[in-house]
């Protein structure tokens, strides 16, 4: 288990925990970052991930990344 801001580009990885207080968690699941979600990396840019999850490309920061786990 290693966070998102750490997966490989363009590999496609399962969310299995999600960290962070319960807003933070609740944002990430509004966004579709549940455990048992597909999400691939597609690029990080100067702190920001661009992530592809339920079909959709979302910017999320470094940060952020670091509270999924896959």
């Amino acid at each position: 288990m290693m966070p998102l801001a750490l997966a490989d580009s363009g590999t496609e990885n399962i969310v299995l925990r999600i960290g962070g207080g319960p807003e933070v968690r609740q944002h990430l699941a509004d966004l579709g970052f549940n455990p048992g979600a597909s999400v691939t990396v597609v690029s990080s840019i100067s702190g920001n991930v661009i992530v592809k999850v339920k079909e959709s490309r979302i910017a999320i920061s470094d940060e952020l990344a670091r509270k999924i786990f896959v």
